[in-house]
């Protein structure tokens, strides 16, 4: 008996070593994490304002925030200014739970509220399959596109699904419609 105490006290000694030393790194890394998950935030929304690439527009971006009910859920939008302080659209992040985790979407608008670009900031999807919407040719795919246009193929729209992965292009476009018909709502008032 005395010999299995033994062992779990080393088991537990070691145990609370470990959490610790992972705890300790925890704290010292997340800042950092932070940091640079914000820092590519910010390059995306500068990413999809600009009009093209050659764009060498410098844009302001005026926060703002919409409370959407009382339980705590909200959305944080930015109104984007030029360098002669003309609104020239807005940047939303979008955010929905797709096949195996939250799809985070930062989707840049022009005035009139049709899509410029969008950018897959974050995602745990299928690799091979759902994580394609990180690659190149995804984005275009939601170009120019206004509310009423946010459907994806297999639901009689025009946005061509990732082949094995309409559950995804669908979370993509369902997360930046509900976004877009909130801040549609505000910016109407």
């Amino acid at each position: 008996m005395k010999y299995y105490i033994k062992l779990g006290l080393i088991l537990f000694v070691t145990c609370a070593i470990a959490t610790g030393i992972l705890a300790y790194l925890n704290g010292l890394t997340a800042p950092m994490i932070k940091e640079v998950k914000d820092k590519e935030a910010q390059e995306a929304q500068l990413e999809v304002t600009k009009i093209d690439e050659n764009d060498a527009n410098s844009y302001t971006f005026q926060p703002k925030f919409l409370q959407l009910d009382i339980k705590g859920d909200s959305l944080y939008y930015y109104v984007a200014y030029n360098q002669d302080q003309d609104k020239v659209g807005y940047v939303l992040t979008a955010s929905k739970y797709g096949y195996s985790g939250n799809v985070k979407t930062v989707v840049g608008l022009n005035k009139e509220f049709k899509i410029k670009k969008i950018k897959v900031i974050d995602q745990a999807e299928t690799p091979g399959l759902g994580a394609k919407c990180v690659n190149p040719d995804f984005a275009p795919r939601f170009t120019g596109l206004g509310l009423d246009e946010l459907k994806v193929d297999k639901d009689g729209g025009t946005i061509k699904s990732i082949t094995g992965a309409t559950i995804t292009t669908r979370t993509i476009s369902n997360s930046i419609k509900e976004s877009l018909q909130l801040l549609m709502e505000k910016e109407a008032k």
